[in-house]
């Protein structure tokens, strides 16, 4: 996702300037890669009286920022005053700023406000801005002998040059830019193309599989320096994949394991579970006879559960770290570039990508101004066949239908979909209802909010748009849950078995204020970083008053409480994210407690309901002989307590064992277990090298003994 960072000066700075003042612009395009379409830019005014105004805005998926900053830098390159203001991407107000006197600085937000001392360099990071901000920020460490430079209010970014190429502009014009990779912001790395020289700035942003900002007129560089920045940025995961995959070769042996039963929901006596070729060979009541094991790893009776599904990711080549840290082992990817999603499924196949194994829903929109530029985008029924064809022969178990799809055609398209053999989910199409959809041969729904808008919406309400939130935290408070339709919808769900994927910790956003921690990270926000527990108090939609946080509150309340009546009525309920990896699993599932759950059940919602709405029940799921070993060791007892789900100590999948204190160590997590258990080697013989066997010479001399074996 692009950052969510932007905007304007007190009125008293802006008035201290010339409105005279010569000014040089440069203007960034910003362009869908999927749609080949400009869907946003970034404008930035450089005044010769040192002032610099940026407008900054795109809309994607029927949402996206508009901000405006005003902001002047000090001589060793970083901003001594800032301001911006406009709306975040959900429309929420951004009204920001900063400024430095000396050594003395100050910030103020909507959501914060703070002071620090500070001698030497130091960057200010906004809650909300343009990729502007991020261009000071790359000549200000470039100023630095270390490429090094403190964050202001805390962190250290860091930079480094990863490739140089020249690139030719529209008019032939020729330039060298350098990619970048910054550390120290977030839970990835960020890449920029930067112009070259002793005073770079902001040429471009590949991000592929959404889109690229270039300097206008030099759109055509976005193959090569997308093609250079994958092959660098690939180098980079590889060599993360070596270090934090640890290989289990030959037989391993996890000793006095407390299984989790996910048909059961209980916990069994402990076990020994034996691994082998990434598959589980065998389960032994524990201290059973161990006959020439390679690996040996003492669980010490912790509990041991089945990898985690998250059914509702959006999988890319950084989040894999967060899921393996967690114990999400399997993600079902709800919308993606299709080529980026096959990219990453061949490299995690190979080795090269730590990841979780993917399933796959290919992702299907109608063409309109609030399309989501992702998988295929349709305009009619045969083009939704073409795309349902593509998907289907690659292996995809699922389609998902998006707000656009043209209603017309939504009962032929899923009956095609199911003569492929696919399921069929998503969001409910604009002008319909989810009872509508379910009546065209829907099989899933995702999110409560479009669940909720059965109620709530007519054939003219437009959801491709910010409403399909703003009506249910509006509306929701006033729904009776014992009405005749909602009983009716609840019981049809129930008897179509209609699976939910409700992303309840992911539309807690619906009811933070800013400058509230928001709920579902209340529970992480002390472990992560500084500058990502910041980003747990900007808060997504506009509330204005108490009065309408009060309303926001009580429809979000009754959202989870909805959850957990359609769960007691018998609807399948699944878990997904849609937001941060990982750690908004371990918060929808302590949502789906909130809801009513058992924290047993909940962990039964991401085990077994995981592998039987993926369709992989033969081989996930559960913890048995002939299964894959997706293994996750955590302390603790989440059946009882499921905040306990946080506290892994070890994961085991596709044959490798896997630590989240390295994970959290390299992206600057506290890690959330104190020890985790190590591996010992067994009493099988030192490895010797096998292979060859001569066949050829071998038969010449047995030839007439084998024809009376």
């Amino acid at each position: 996702m692009l950052n969510k960072r932007l905007a304007v000066l007190p009125l008293a700075l802006a008035a201290a300037f010339s409105a005279h003042a010569a000014t040089t612009t440069t203007k960034y395009l910003i362009i869908s890669e999927n749609a080949n379409k400009q869907i946003g830019q970034q404008i930035v005014e450089r005044h010769d009286d040192g002032l610099t105004k940026v407008i900054f805005g795109y809309k994607d998926n029927g949402r996206g920022p508009d901000l405006e900053e005003q902001f002047r830098v000090g001589a060793d390159g970083t901003m001594t005053e800032y301001a911006v203001k406009g709306n975040s991407t959900f429309g929420a107000v951004v009204n920001e700023q900063f400024s430095r006197k000396g050594d003395q600085a100050t910030w103020k937000s909507t959501s914060e406000q703070g002071a620090k001392t500070v001698s030497g360099a130091a960057a200010y990071l906004p809650l909300n801005s343009s990729f502007e901000v991020a261009s000071v920020a790359i000549s200000a460490v470039a100023k630095t002998p270390d490429g090094k430079l403190p964050l202001l209010p805390s962190g250290t970014l860091s930079q480094r040059v990863l490739d140089s190429v020249e690139v030719t502009s529209a008019t032939g014009q020729k330039q060298t830019v350098n990619l970048l990779a910054q550390t120290g912001i977030g839970l990835s790395p960020s890449f920029y193309w930067a112009t070259a020289g002793a005073q770079p700035r902001l040429f471009g942003v590949i991000m592929p599989g959404f889109g690229n900002v270039l300097e206008e007129g030099w759109q055509s560089a976005a193959p090569v320096l997308g093609q250079r920045q994958k092959a660098a940025e690939q180098q980079m995961l590889t060599d993360a994949a070596a270090k934090l995959q640890h290989p289990l070769d030959g037989l391993t042996v996890v000793r006095n394991a407390r299984i989790f039963d996910s048909e059961k929901a209980t916990v069994g006596q402990p076990s020994d579970i034996y691994v082998l070729r990434g598959r589980i060979t065998s389960i032994q009541p524990a201290g059973s006879p161990t006959r020439n094991a390679d690996n040996v790893i003492d669980a010490a009776g912790r509990i041991v559960l089945p990898g985690l599904f998250d059914l509702h990711g959006h999988v890319d080549r950084w989040s894999g770290a967060l899921n393996m840290s967690t114990g999400v082992t399997s993600v079902r990817d709800m919308g993606n570039d299709n080529k980026q999603l096959q990219a990453m499924l061949d490299e995690t196949a190979a080795g090269k990508l730590l990841a979780p194994q993917v399933v796959p829903a290919g992702f299907l929109e109608g063409e309109s101004p609030y399309s989501a530029n992702l998988g295929y985008v349709i305009k009619d029924l045969q083009q939704a066949k073409d795309a349902i064809d593509w998907y289907a022969q690659r292996g995809y178990p699922q389609l998902k239908i998006y707000n656009s799809f043209p209603k017309a055609i939504l009962k032929d398209t899923i009956a095609y979909a199911h003569s492929r053999g696919m399921r069929v989910s998503g969001h409910i199409p604009a002008g319909l209802r989810a009872q509508e959809a379910l009546d065209a041969g829907y099989d899933e729904i995702q999110h409560i909010n479009q669940v909720l808008l059965n109620f709530l919406v007519k054939p003219d309400t437009e959801t491709r748009n910010l409403n399909r939130f703003v009506l249910p935290a509006e509306k929701v408070a006033d729904l009776d849950f014992n009405s005749k339709p909602v009983k009716d919808f609840v019981a049809l769900l129930a008897k179509k078995q209609i699976s939910i994927d409700p992303t309840m910790a992911t539309f807690a956003f619906l009811k933070q204020r800013d400058g509230d921690m928001n709920e579902p990270y209340a529970a992480l926000a002390a472990n992560m970083p500084p500058d990502v527990a910041r980003g747990f108090k900007v808060g997504t939609m506009k509330i204005d008053g108490d009065a309408q946080l009060k309303r926001y509150e009580k429809s979000y309340a009754k959202m989870v409480e909805f959850v957990g009546l359609m769960y007691k009525a018998g609807v399948p309920i699944v878990a997904g994210t849609d937001d941060i990896a990982g750690f908004t699993l371990h918060s929808e599932l302590a949502m789906l407690v909130k809801a009513g759950l058992t924290p047993a059940q909940a962990l039964q919602v991401a085990t077994r309901n995981g592998a039987r709405y993926t369709r992989t029940s033969n081989d996930r799921g559960s913890i048995a002989a002939g299964k894959l070993a997706d293994i996750v060791l955590v302390d603790g007892d989440p059946t009882k307590n499921i905040e306990d789900v946080r506290k892994v100590s070890a994961v085991i999948t596709r044959g490798y064992l896997i630590y989240p204190q390295e994970i959290d160590a390299a992206l600057g997590i506290a890690p959330f277990v104190s020890d985790a258990p190590q591996v010992s080697k067994g009493t099988a013989p030192a490895k010797v090298s096998y292979g060859g066997g001569n066949e050829g010479a071998r038969a010449r001399v047995e030839a007439s003994a084998r024809k009376h074996d």
